[in-house]
């Protein structure tokens, strides 16, 4: 008897478990003629899952959304209620595949059961006829947020399957060019900002707390609140993004220092009921609430007997749309389920819901309900019109294509529970409007007013019906002094961001303008300062990397060029070029490009000195060689002829040496003092840029500008004697190689200066870096690399008797 009994109880629990997951499996998948995907969060991940490898994820070891899995409901009781009608689709079944969507990153394989054609993913595969490579997938309705739906999207857009949200209210969905074949049955963000805005300005709160999540609908809600109110008297007071790790203590704490009585929470279900309660377990109280469609009619916080002690909560929500036949269907389906289709179960196809009752489904919050049941009938209607179905039936010899569901979707205009169902340019709704509740204390979102969009904007709210928790009057209350004409005082009368509007005091007069650190920045009437960007070029930057590289191919070249300079020391064209003198050219050209390494990473003392020092030392030399060798070309075939006592002399006491010593030893003097009185050393730019620090090195007087006037004059001093040698032998154009080298420096530093006074950012070190470079190339180019070739390729031109032909040649002209 015992064994008996035992058996008998082993066959009852591993029934139980069978007829489980059958039924939940059975309440997922339908089959069909055609099939519309369905993604709902019956189960949601409350916290960011770790993993060390692709996995997916169990969706229901995850918390139970009731409200989620109502809506999931409704688009079963959808479908059936179509499939049973004889006018929508006759002869024609619709099947479903839904899919529990519980996390935004791993519920590919739902996804991809979705796309997939007998179990195979062919993007962009023509059937060619072939029905068995056709799939009966037409159309998926959900996501429900719009993080998930930006990231699945990508995969229905291989084909062009329709996708009908019922909750993504993101307003970039909007951008057709971007989401071709998605279309909503909920209004966007820009809808709901309208509509709260109206109310603060109806009751002219100026001073506010806006509070949101930190995802897409979060974002986006935030961006477009500060976007509306940029032209009105609101203030916004306090922002704050909400987020796994956010300090809720520390942020109501921050909103009372501010002083904001109203709080904007712009957040989902999950967030709000967590937010909501941490303010109740803190005892937050005389503050107006306003709640977003997403959590205004959450039953669980309504009913919540503490609720009323946080404030007054008014809401914008969807309203409240009694869908005939659907509490029935709830109550028929629940309690008559039965196990079958053991072969039907997929992942995420489970439902961890045996405890609940149908009464709690009926009960739970019925936001979103029309936007499901809207979904689901137009992509009916849709496929309705594509199978061009009439009174006699459709059209089944007609292959459907997504494609073709999606261009009658965009047409989709019929009517359904007394509203034109019709989409937009963008394909957002055109139908619907808002409905302003009160938390009452009874425990129920009492509608007080309404907002709707079409035909045209009206708002209306019975002002008599809210109850305060000042028990009178809240407008003075909660407006007050608090107006934005404060952040005029700051930011258009200081003219300084660098000033923030901050509380100090309770009395008449509670606001003041207050200096931030040096490090800091205020936006126009901001009651914080935030730290600034801290901006260099490191040396990891590309530009950094590119610059680097082309300064050691410098190196390199010249490197080359002093080599075959050594070897052919003896010919005439390195004689002519200067002789000893190219030699030193070469050297302090090479000793200057040190100095462009050092205008990347952050700078230091050594550093800033090192940027200007040794570009500004060895250049001088190189110039002082170039306007002895223009004075030298000059004096050769001038002044030997008409001042021979002068030349003489000049070449008696060595006098080019002469020169370029003085040159070098003024130079290094010259910045010697400076950098011994006044070194150049970093600097933070606070001036250029609000809300950043650009770290350069400063630019001062005895240090940078006196070395950098002397050079420009040994640059003048050398274009006037090369300019002098322009009418000398064709051939020999020594002067005139000099004489466009040099045009090309004052060029490179004047298209420096003129970016200088125009753009002050981090990339202007990257500039200077590269006008240091094109004064090196400068030279080495257009003055040694024509020498070069030719050395190695015309050595008919590098002989002693065609340069006498050419001096010959030209001392007989202007003899003459």
């Amino acid at each position: 008897m015992k064994h008996l009994l035992l058996f008998l109880r082993l066959l009852e629990m591993v029934l139980n478990v069978l007829c489980q997951c059958d039924v939940s499996t059975s309440a997922f998948h339908l089959d069909g003629d055609y099939m519309i995907g369905g993604l709902f969060d019956v189960h949601s991940v409350t916290e960011a899952v770790s993993q060390d490898r692709p996995e997916a994820i169990d969706c229901s070891s995850q918390p139970f959304v009731i409200s989620n899995y109502r809506r999931f409901q409704l688009m079963r009781f959808s479908v059936e209620e179509i499939n049973n009608s004889t006018s929508l689709l006759p002869n024609v079944s619709l099947g479903y595949d839904i899919f529990d969507q519980c996390s935004v990153a791993q519920n590919f394989p739902g996804m991809f059961n979705l796309i997939s054609v007998n179990d195979t993913i062919q993007p962009w595969d023509e059937p060619h006829g072939d029905p068995t490579k056709v799939s009966k997938m037409i159309a998926v309705a959900g996501p429900f947020s719009s993080t998930e739906t930006r990231t699945i999207y990508p995969l229905l857009m291989m084909n062009f399957i329709p996708l009908v949200s019922y909750g993504a209210a993101s307003s970039s969905l909007s951008e057709k060019l971007k989401y071709p074949s998605f279309l909503r049955t909920v209004h966007s963000n820009k809808d709901m900002i309208e509509g709260i805005v109206t109310i603060l300005l109806h009751y002219n709160w100026r001073w506010v707390a806006f509070i949101n999540s930190n995802d897409d609908y979060g974002y986006d809600g935030r961006d477009l609140f500060v976007k509306r109110i940029k032209d009105t008297d609101i203030c916004l007071a306090y922002s704050k993004e909400l987020n796994h790790n956010t300090n809720i203590s520390q942020v109501f704490q921050q909103i009372e220092e501010q002083g904001a009585r109203v709080i904007i929470a712009y957040v989902p279900e999950r967030t709000a009921e967590t937010l909501i309660g941490s303010a109740i377990q803190l005892n937050v109280t005389k503050k107006v609430w306003i709640a977003v469609e997403a959590w205004s009619l959450n039953k669980n916080l309504l009913r919540d007997e503490r609720i009323q002690n946080i404030g007054t909560v008014l809401g914008v929500s969807q309203p409240v749309v009694n869908i005939p036949g659907f509490d029935e269907f709830i109550y028929s389906t629940v309690e008559h389920m039965y196990c079958e289709n053991q072969d039907q179960h997929s992942c995420n196809q489970v439902c961890n819901c045996s405890d609940v009752s149908p009464e709690q489904i009926a009960d739970a919050d019925p936001s979103y309900s029309f936007p499901v049941y809207s979904a689901i009938y137009a992509i009916a209607h849709a496929l309705h019109n594509t199978l061009q179905c009439g009174s006699g039936g459709c059209q089944r010899n007609v292959t459907v294509e997504p494609y073709m569901v999606l261009a009658e979707l965009k047409k989709s205009n019929f009517t359904l529970l007394d509203q034109v169902i019709q989409f937009d340019g963008n394909t957002d709704p055109t139908f619907g409007s808002y409905s302003i509740v009160f938390w009452n204390q009874s425990g129920e979102a009492e509608e007080v007013g309404y907002y709707t969009f079409y035909p045209s904007i009206i708002f209306s709210i019975n002002t008599t019906k809210i109850q305060w928790f000042t028990n009178g009057d809240v407008r003075n209350f909660i407006s007050g002094v608090r107006t934005c004409s404060h952040k005029l005082k700051c930011s258009s009368v200081l003219h300084n961001p660098n000033y923030s509007l901050l509380l100090l005091n309770k009395t008449d007069d509670p606001f003041n303008c207050v200096a931030c650190k040096e490090t800091e920045w205020s936006p126009a009437g901001s009651t914080s300062c935030n730290l600034r960007v801290v901006e260099f070029i490191p040396l990891t930057d590309i530009w950094a990397i590119l610059i680097m590289i082309v300064t050691w191919v410098f190196v390199g070249f010249t490197a080359a060029v002093f080599v075959l300079f050594a070897i052919n020391y003896n010919t005439p064209i390195v004689r002519s070029a200067g002789g000893l003198m190219c030699f030193l050219i070469l050297g302090c050209l090479v000793l200057c490009s040190t100095s462009v390494f050092f205008y990347f990473g952050a700078p230091s003392v050594s550093f800033c000195i090192m940027r200007f020092l040794p570009f500004l030392l060895f250049y001088t030399v190189c110039l002082a060689c170039f306007v002895v060798r223009s004075f030298q070309i000059v004096c050769v075939f001038k002044m030997a002829a008409k001042y021979p006592t002068l030349y003489s002399w000049w070449m008696k006491y060595h006098g080019q040496w002469l020169f370029i010593s003085a040159a070098f030893l003024t130079q290094a003097l010259l910045l010697t003092l400076g950098n011994s009185l006044s070194p150049s050393k970093p600097f933070n730019d606070t001036q250029s840029y609000h809300d950043k620090i650009i770290l350069t090195c400063d630019i001062n007087l005895p240090s940078c500008l006196i070395p950098g006037i002397f050079l420009f004059s040994l640059c003048s001093l050398c274009f006037i004697f090369s300019y002098m040698g322009k009418d000398l032998p064709k051939n020999y154009n020594e002067a005139k190689a000099i004489t466009f080298c040099l045009l090309l420096l004052i060029l490179t530093w004047i298209i420096f200066a003129t970016e200088s006074s125009l753009y002050r950012g981090k990339h202007l070190q990257t500039l200077n870096a590269l006008a240091v470079l094109s004064s090196l190339y400068c030279f080495l180019l257009w003055y040694f690399l024509p020498k070069c070739y030719i050395i190695i390729f015309e050595p008919n031109k590098n002989t002693q008797q065609h340069f006498q032909g050419l001096i010959q040649s030209y001392t007989k002209t202007i003899s003459q």
